[in-house]
């Protein structure tokens, strides 16, 4: 049998994870590998279950399909892993002639990826990760694929939202997108601002401790001003004993289910302060919309796995794809290689220096940082008042 190699997908899908693995499968097509190039279904528990789909034998028109293509096309997981199943997966590996993994994920999918790599390592099997998540929260690398589209996504979505809200001033409106513990997507709202002062009005994140009082002030103070009001916060939104504002929907192990903050503040708004408010909750279409699919997203996500496919067959093992911002005016990002271990379950916050320091907004450095990114300027709309 000839020598294989495996991509396994894991954790929550994204606008570009297809295109990481097409730019896996293109280059290690590229550098003339003639085993098998297999993908998982269904990540680490389409490993240990056996369960592979031929990615090689597919045409350059089907493969091409991938980049238009939104979600996992071959599946993911977040299977609990316990110690001995590495061990499992790394006779399943033998058994199938697989020379290099590469695995493609967040900060937990990294520390899988770093343990198969330790099980793996007198085995003569690469292990290496292309990094992948809409939260942003890979350390050391600047930013991760996934995240550019998915904040394209919740720019677009506040910049209308705040037009409907505009046209009849009435209510205050809450937009609550996903973000555990970062704050990454939340702050991309910014990006929806044509000029100061414009929607959304106020930004919460985890990294800021919330004040429940300063935030009814706060939109007290700007319903009386302007009669509409737009508040875009993160669904794992804390106070200052570290607690959400929401309870968890889900909790178990490392997974926890966070959400309905936004029902809960629209409801403390109508309850304390007497002004009619909604909340909006566009959930997982924001990390799967191809519409909102960011060109350079994209370009980045073939780019990882390329380089990570090229790290693998090299012979390089525990490394992860990634890349370091070299300028943002004009916008330039390279390569390089990060040991796994560096990022194995180390999560990224949102820095000082990106959040206002009343703790309700985000800074126009962030500002700066994120719009090349998701490729994002709102539209010049029509207007009469």
């Amino acid at each position: 049998m000839m020598e294989s190699i495996l991509v396994v997908h894991g954790g929550a899908p994204t606008a570009v994870i297809n295109a990481s693995l097409y730019g896996a499968v293109r280059q290690t097509r590229r550098r003339g590998f003639r085993g098998r190039i297999y993908g998982a279904i269904h990540g680490t528990g389409g490993v240990l279950e056996e369960r592979f789909a031929d990615l090689g034998s597919s045409s350059e028109e089907a493969l091409r399909r991938l980049l238009d293509t939104p979600a996992s096309a071959i599946g993911t997981s977040r299977t609990p892993l316990e110690a001995e199943d590495y061990g499992r997966m790394a006779e399943i590996l033998k058994k199938h002639q697989i020379r290099a993994v590469l695995m493609t994920g967040g900060n937990g999918t990294m520390d899988a990826c770093g343990r198969l790599k330790a099980v793996c390592a007198d085995e003569g099997i690469s292990v290496c990760g292309i990094p992948k998540t809409i939260d942003n929260d890979i350390g050391v690398i600047d930013h991760a694929p996934g995240y550019g589209s998915a904040a394209r996504f919740v720019a677009q979505c506040v910049s209308e939202i705040a037009l409907d809200v505009r046209a009849l001033p009435i209510h205050v409106c809450i937009v609550e997108v996903m973000g555990r513990n970062a704050g990454w997507l939340a702050a991309a709202s910014a990006l929806a601002r044509r000029e100061e002062g414009g929607a959304p009005d106020l930004i919460y994140v985890p990294e800021a401790a919330f004040d429940e009082e300063k935030f009814l002030s706060d939109v007290s103070a700007l319903h009386a001003q302007k009669g509409d009001v737009v508040v875009v916060v993160s669904e794992g939104l804390k106070r200052p004993d570290g607690s959400t504002v929401a309870p968890p929907l889900f909790v178990s192990g490392r997974a926890r289910y966070d959400g309905d903050v936004g029902n809960h503040l629209a409801k403390l708004v109508i309850s304390r302060l007497g002004i009619k408010a909604r909340s909006e909750k566009p959930g997982i279409w924001g990390r799967c919309c191809m519409a909102a699919q960011s060109p350079v997203d994209r370009e980045e996500a073939v780019r990882m796995g390329a380089l990570a496919a090229d790290a693998a067959l090299d012979g390089r093992s525990g490394v992860m794809a990634g890349l370091r911002r070299l300028s943002s005016d004009p916008y330039s990002c390279e390569e390089m290689l990060v040991p796994v271990e560096q990022v194995m379950l180390e999560e990224r916050l949102l820095p000082p220096a990106f959040l206002s320091p009343a703790g309700n907004d985000v800074t126009e450095e962030f500002v700066a940082w994120c719009r090349p990114l998701a490729a994002y300027t709102p539209p010049d709309y029509a207007s009469y008042f």
